[in-house]
């Protein structure tokens, strides 16, 4: 139907990530635009009061707001708008951190609003969440570097033995294969491989909760920079903790 006579009801969502310690207000305020090129991947800088990707404003908002315990910014416009209404919130109440959007009119139609968007939308959001709340405290006692270790060498061998037992033309990429495959389905459905039963472990989000399966693939993705640095680079950029279990 046209647009006078019919029209798509605003969406809202919201996401939540517990944190026992409120940011500053002057990072909250700050942060979620400081924070969208590493959220992004260096696709879209975020601007005062703005998102933009190249030269084309994604999305445009008012000056921020004092809201409660947090802040609230009106929705102008930009490429993602239907039209100006809505707002973007983030605040910290009651030991939660909260991002929301309330009032939102996207451009796109609800079908592929909820199938492109949404979901990234959320993901965004809950990435910027758990960056936000950081890694104090624990969700747990954080297992150690030599048990880590042990745990990875463990895993590794039973991937070369099933890769082995396959007998595949090309060793090195089934190999490959089978390793990110193992790791992507145990992380995502446990938090726990075959060898981390053994070693006593458990890959959560830093809040605690189960890892998502965007938490697996950045994990996996940046495990070559972990090796190459000596360091948890994949746990930081997954905001994952390897905890004992």
């Amino acid at each position: 139907m046209m647009d006078g006579m019919w029209r798509e009801p605003p969406v809202s969502l919201e996401e939540r990530v517990p944190a026992p310690f409120p940011p500053e207000r002057r990072e909250l305020r700050d942060a979620y635009f400081d924070a969208v090129p590493w959220l992004t991947l260096g696709m879209v800088r975020g601007e005062r009061w703005r998102l933009r990707l190249g030269p084309v404003t994604l999305l445009a908002f008012g000056d921020p707001r004092p809201d409660g315990g947090g802040w609230s910014w009106p929705i102008t416009g930009g490429l993602l708008a239907r039209e100006p209404g809505g707002a973007l919130r983030f605040g910290w109440r009651g030991g939660e951190l909260v991002g929301a959007v309330e009032g939102f009119r996207p451009r796109l139609p609800s079908p592929l609003y909820r199938l492109l968007q949404r979901p990234a939308h959320r993901l965004l959001t809950r990435r910027f969440l758990l960056r936000l709340r950081g890694r104090v405290p624990p969700p747990g006692p954080p297992a150690g570097p030599a048990q880590r270790l042990v745990t990875a060498s463990l895993d590794l061998a039973l991937c070369a033995a099933v890769t082995a037992a396959l007998r595949p033309r090309r060793r090195l990429v089934a190999l490959a294969a089978v390793t990110a495959g193992y790791h992507l389905a145990c992380w995502t459905l446990t938090g726990r491989t075959a060898a981390s039963l053994l070693t006593g472990q458990r890959v959560v989000s830093v809040d605690g909760r189960p890892v998502a399966p965007w938490q697996a693939a950045l994990r996996l993705a940046a495990l070559p920079l972990a090796a190459a640095r000596l360091r948890a680079v994949h746990d930081e950029v997954a905001a994952t903790e390897v905890i004992e279990a």
